[in-house]
């Protein structure tokens, strides 16, 4: 047994002062030649018993709970625990070792934020920095001279407004993010075709398709076509998994987009047949501003912010998204969503 609270070391400590009493009499009675009366020691014994019970448990409560009450202040935030602690010791120990454990994991949570704040201020500075010292070249060009030039003057405001647009994009898609995170972005949510409407999509990205020679294709293994979803905003999932698909997929390779039934939901696929994504790439693939080949990115004209906001949409919905590939195989990025009957 565990003597762990003010009452139970108090039993303890009246019963072990009790026995020394009793053989202390029995002691003296031996040394001395006293001939003892039982009843009497007995009797000593159980009248010292409550006196030295609340004498000893008085004085361990006030101690420990004087100790214990500087821990809880030290380590609680709330206000006024310290006036109300506990005083079993067991219970303490489990009480600290929790609140240690919980500050240890805020630290590692503020190191992490501090590490992706870090990360962040530097990704962004990098991004918009490019179209920024590229307006500032066009328009001081121009203002040295080249507005006269017909030859470059028009190429050059084409090129500023370019470098414009991207800034645009890149704000566009950070406020478009910051919503999502705050709960700010309304979802409405309607019954709609997804795989009708994934149609509509091939149709308008069929000219980017073919520069490319790609492929596209659905493959549709669901008995039900309807989802429960915001339109606008999954559609801007499909247009950036597809158009991703085409852009860093195989030339000449094929962009696959899949249903298949999975309980309430349908899983969605899209698949290409190109490169693939080195493993070490994919646990961050969905961070902001992350790039597996950042000249080609940038070529392409991304802000590096479109996968992120991809799984915030998802997210938003209470549904997931996740991303398989390998090299020289392809890649496969699947979601789901709410079916509706």
């Amino acid at each position: 047994m565990q003597w762990t609270t003010p009452k139970q070391i108090a039993i303890y400590l009246t019963l072990l002062l009790c026995v020394s009493v009793s053989l202390i009499l029995v002691l003296f009675s031996i040394v001395f030649d006293y001939d003892i009366n039982w009843q009497q020691v007995v009797v000593v014994t159980c009248a010292l018993f409550l006196p030295i019970y609340f004498i000893s448990y008085f004085i361990l409560k006030k101690y420990i709970h004087e100790k214990v009450k500087v821990i809880y202040k030290s380590l609680s935030r709330h206000k006024g625990t310290s006036d109300d602690v506990e005083t079993d010791l067991n219970k303490v120990d489990e009480d600290v070792d929790s609140m240690v454990n919980e500050r240890q994991r805020e630290i590692e949570e503020l190191k992490s934020m501090e590490t992706f704040r870090i990360e962040f201020l530097g990704n962004i500075s990098h991004e918009l920095k490019t179209p920024i010292f590229n307006i500032q070249g066009y328009i001081h060009t121009l203002i040295d001279g080249a507005i006269t030039d017909e030859n470059v003057n028009m190429q050059y405001l084409q090129r500023t407004s370019k470098s414009v647009d991207r800034m645009i994009n890149i704000v566009e898609d950070l406020e478009m993010i910051s919503k999502i995170e705050s709960n700010r972005l309304d979802l409405e949510f309607t019954r709609w075709d997804i795989v009708n409407y994934v149609q509509e999509l091939f149709d308008i990205l069929e000219m980017k398709a073919k520069k490319r020679s790609v492929k596209l294709s659905i493959d549709n293994q669901s008995n039900i076509n309807f989802v429960e979803a915001d339109k606008d905003r999954v559609a801007q999932v499909l247009v950036n998994l597809i158009e991703n698909s085409i852009k860093y997929g195989k030339e000449g390779g094929r962009t696959s987009v899949r249903f298949f039934e999975m309980g309430d939901n349908i899983l969605i696929e899209v698949a290409d047949d190109g490169a693939g994504i080195p493993a070490h790439h994919l646990p961050r693939l969905f961070e902001r501003f992350y790039r597996v080949d950042k000249s080609r990115s940038r070529k392409e004209g991304g802000t590096g912010l479109g996968l992120s906001i991809v799984k915030h949409i998802i997210e938003a919905h209470r549904q997931t998204i996740n991303v398989r590939s390998t090299e020289n195989v392809g890649t496969t990025f699947s979601f789901t969503l709410k079916k509706s009957k």
